[in-house]
């Protein structure tokens, strides 16, 4: 008896051929093969919100392959992912291969190993038309938002913009945290530390530390145990706390002359420790990773985009080729809610730790984490690796390195879950003045690593010493620091995601999609450190959004929908009645908006500027990639000229340098998309010729030294920096050069993340921050 099972992905199709005989057949949807066409709406507004589903052109093969090969077999399984998604894909494939639903055989597991192939094999269900029913909503629901609005904004803004019921809301975010930073006024406060010792201890001066948390000696301060201060045998750095047993706040002292006043205060005074407390201390580790957790954790410890998370998760997931173990499932199903841990990996991981570590590390009795989600299945899994004996180390030599990073991540996570927590001894020193001022001292020792075993990063020590109260002290140094106040920082991945999840827009499945979505249409940039700012378009749009259609970007009511789509998974809602109540209004404020808004006040600003070739007056537009200046004669005039002063540098160089098209011989002239300026043939659109601009990063190429460093784009949009004689050299890099060379191997430096400057050579390892000078300059005569 032959069974056909369907999944959606080759790799996983293959990983699970493996487990099975003879008796089955694994085949590959390679995705969906049925959805709502892209050349119209596909949803019958009419007629209770009836969608209509085709297999498209790209997919014809694939369906034909399928029925061929369900023919030849006795009966089918569906093994496609265990999420809403999921469930859909196994529903529009029975309704492809004439099965109805009550009649498919829906198999699911949330890793692939045969003990969870064999266990899903010997306990099929029917399909759950109940989540169907919420991917359908969800489907729908963007459909209707996507292709009723994003016409509208074509109409009223610019030609291929889009709207989306989950992506505008992110934006929003974008654009309000870019009008906090730009409304934030800095405020000047000080701070001041003292060097106290014994009273025969001569001077010792502590490692200076800087905001960024980066010592002398270019290595990060660790900001895990929070430790902040620096000491040996003889002397320790404090901070002043409290003046007359007045606490002083952060922004207390906020000016020079209040400093003054406390040097003068203190100048001639005496000290002693008025107090030394001592505390014992355990930590735990944190939960093992949800999807939202493994996302934020990817970006901010290895650098990695949601989107880039999730790519390198699903292959994890689906399999990697193990040499003669073939292909192996390395980590459980990667979009989920849930903290939960099965018992079979308990068991292992605490065999795995008692191995490795010793029985010291062990815990007595599992620890068990409670989902904090309402919508996490008690039934799902957390990320974790499939075995936990199977190490990081020992699987290197298959995994690239991004796979690696991320394996490891996952793998060091669910096992320290179920390490002992560390032990620590917590000393805070108080330094008294004989005239009132309080000083403080924060100390932390490890008695046990425990879990940290697995994080030695986050297991430095800060060492205070030995001191008895009443024991008096010499001050060698007072140290007072001018600080501002700093405005909130742009998002970045991580924490997009966290904002989106504590929002409740979207869900584990779309946070990665909406990022990337945004980013593709080109409404956010990422700046030199990957955190999102907003286009020129981002705002008028935004703007436009919450003014107009203040549902569609409203948090509560996008919240509220995701909640009402949850309902609908678990039965307790109609996806119909859900869609109606939506709807109605959105379209009747549409149509109204349709005959209210004028494009021209949207897009369109008076400017002071003259056109240089008519002498017409010129106004500022918005188009699809930013704001430009544009002749008011178009279309008998077309001279535009950016707002940007380097691109207009640009423009007048390319005028004046009079290139002509190599295919067609028309003149070249200055356009600006989605990834900034690029020359275009004036005789578009019947030559479509295009050059890309080279921007000189004022470096000469260290590899060839005869070319220049210039900025390119890939084809995808993302910058580099290559030699401007390829194919004759192919240096490259993809972080923006400093101009700079490394002190050690004399490789260029190039910006990091986080205002870290570091070496472009994966040999060397030389970071400084952005503050300190570089030892050797690109161009010595601008010394």
């Amino acid at each position: 008896m032959k069974n056909l099972v369907i999944v959606e992905s080759p790799t996983k199709a293959k990983t699970i051929s493996k487990f099975l005989g003879r008796n089955f057949v694994v085949k590959s949807s390679f995705g969906h093969v049925r959805d709502l066409p892209k050349s119209k709406l596909g949803v019958d507004v009419e007629h209770n919100f009836e969608p209509h589903y085709i297999v498209s052109r790209d997919k014809t093969k694939v369906a034909k392959e399928l029925k061929e090969a369900a023919k030849k077999c006795d009966g089918i399984l569906f093994a496609t992912d265990e999420d809403r998604e999921g469930e859909a894909i196994s529903w529009h494939l029975a309704n492809i291969l004439g099965i109805e639903p009550k009649d498919a055989k829906r198999i699911v597991f949330h890793e692939i190993t045969k003990t969870a192939i064999m266990h899903a094999l010997e306990n099929p269900r029917p399909l759950d038309l109940k989540m169907v029913d919420a991917q359908q909503a969800r489907r729908i629901l963007d459909r209707l938002v996507g292709y009723e609005l994003s016409p509208f904004l074509w109409r009223k803004v610019a030609k291929g913009l889009s709207a989306g019921r989950v992506q505008s809301v992110a934006v929003r975010l974008i654009v309000e945290r870019e009008r906090e930073i730009k409304a934030f006024n800095p405020e000047e406060y000080w701070s001041i530390e003292g060097l106290f010792c014994h009273s025969d201890s001569s001077l010792v001066i502590p490692a200076p530390v800087s905001e960024h948390g980066i010592n002398s000696s270019g290595n990060p301060d660790n900001r895990t145990l929070d430790s902040q201060f620096v000491g040996n045998d003889n002397c320790l750095t404090a901070k002043l706390i409290a003046i007359k047993d007045k606490k002083i706040d952060k922004l207390d002292i906020k000016t020079k002359a209040e400093i003054d006043k406390i040097l003068a205060d203190l100048e001639k005074t005496t000290y002693i420790v008025e107090n030394v407390e001592e505390k014992k201390t355990k930590r735990l580790p944190s939960p093992p990773f949800t999807t939202s957790t493994l996302q934020q954790e990817a970006n901010s410890h290895l650098g990695f985009s949601a989107k880039q998370t999730m790519r390198l998760a699903q292959q994890l997931y689906e399999g990697i080729e193990l040499g003669t173990e073939g292909s192996v499932g390395l980590i459980t199903y990667m979009r989920t809610d849930a903290v939960n841990l099965s018992e079979k990996f308990l068991a292992d991981a605490k065999d795995t730790i008692g191995n490795n570590f010793g029985k010291k590390y062990q815990l007595d009795s599992p620890r068990i984490y409670n989902n904090k989600s309402k919508n996490a299945q008690e039934a799902h899994e957390a990320v974790r690796p499939t075995e936990a004996m199977r190490t990081p180390e020992s699987i290197e030599q298959y995994l690239d390195r991004q796979q690696f990073r991320l394996y490891d991540l996952i793998w060091r996570r669910a096992v320290a879950t179920q390490m002992a927590p560390a032990e620590l001894n917590a000393t805070t020193i108080d330094i008294s003045s004989q005239n009132d001022y309080k000083f403080r001292a924060n100390g932390q020792t490890i008695v046990f690593d425990g879990f940290l075993k697995l994080f030695p990063d986050r297991a430095k020590e800060n060492l205070l010493p030995q001191l008895k109260n009443n024991e008096p002290l010499t001050c060698n140094e007072l140290k007072p620091e001018q600080h501002f106040t700093e405005p909130p920082a742009r998002y970045s991945d991580a924490t997009l995601v966290k904002a989106m999840e504590n929002y409740g827009i979207g869900r584990p499945s779309t946070y990665a999609p909406t990022i990337s979505t945004i980013e593709d249409r080109g409404y956010i940039e990422r700046n030199e450190q990957k955190r999102f700012a907003p286009k020129d378009i981002a705002y008028i749009v935004n703007d436009l959004l919450v003014e107009h259609f203040h549902h569609v970007v409203d948090y509560e009511f996008t919240a509220e929908m995701e909640n009402n789509l949850d309902e609908i998974a678990r039965g307790k809602k109609q996806w119909r009645p859900v869609i109606g109540d939506f709807w109605k209004p959105f379209k009747e404020n549409l149509d109204k908006k349709e005959q209210e808004i004028d494009k021209k006040v949207l897009t369109e600003e008076k400017s002071d500027e003259k056109c240089k070739k008519c002498g017409s007056d010129m106004i500022i537009k918005t188009g699809r990639f930013g704001k430009y200046l544009a002749c008011t004669k178009y279309p008998e005039c077309k001279t535009t000229k950016s707002l940007n002063a380097e691109e207009a540098k640009q423009q007048e160089a390319v005028e004046e340098a009079n290139e002509k098209c190599e295919k067609c011989g028309e003149p070249m002239i200055l356009r600006r998309g989605r990834f900034g300026p690029f020359l275009g043939c004036s005789g578009y659109p019947k030559c479509k010729n295009i050059k890309n601009i080279e921007i000189k990063m004022n470096m000469k190429c260290p590899k060839c030294g005869e070319g220049d460093i210039v900025q390119r784009r890939s084809k995808r949009g993302k910058p580099f920096y290559s030699c401007n004689r390829y194919p004759d050299c192919e240096y490259a890099l993809w972080e923006k050069p400093t101009g700079e060379f490394c002190p050690t191997c004399k490789q260029p430096l190039v910006f990091a993340a986080k205002g870290v400057i570091k070496c472009s050579s994966k040999e060397c390892d030389y970071k400084k921050t952005n503050e300190e000078t570089a030892s050797t300059k690109a161009n010595p005569a601008e010394e």
